[in-house]
């Protein structure tokens, strides 16, 4: 196979690859304070996670309502947890998307203590 065939196949391949859309919280272990959020992209928060970890001081990759409780607790304190991931069906439009994590997310914050959420 032709390096062009293969990168025709890779490329079709990922334009039909839909990302992971759900529901996450971001918990901080040390006083039970979460941030609840909705994203088209689950893996684009994965992967802020996990650099926030790994530099230790890059505060402005997560949401600005987590620092005050990351400069006092170390990111090490928080932990990511996937709540809901959104089924995908191929005929679904970026807004009617949007619209269902909106709505998952809302039916997700009726699970949880407001005094307890970012």
């Amino acid at each position: 196979m032709g390096d062009k065939t293969r990168r025709k196949e890779l490329l079709a391949q990922y334009k039909e690859t839909q990302p992971e859309a759900g529901i996450y919280r971001i918990v901080n272990g040390k006083n039970g304070k979460a941030y609840l959020d909705s994203t088209p992209n689950l893996a684009n928060i994965r992967g802020q996670m996990e650099f926030a970890k790994s530099t230790k001081n890059m505060l402005s990759i997560l949401n600005q309502r987590l620092r005050n409780d990351i400069r006092e607790f170390g990111i090490d304190a928080f932990s990511l947890e996937i709540l809901e991931v959104l089924e995908i069906t191929p005929g679904m439009t970026g807004e009617e998307i949007r619209r269902d994590l909106a709505t998952l997310e809302e039916l997700w914050r009726e699970k949880f203590d407001p005094a307890l959420l970012y």
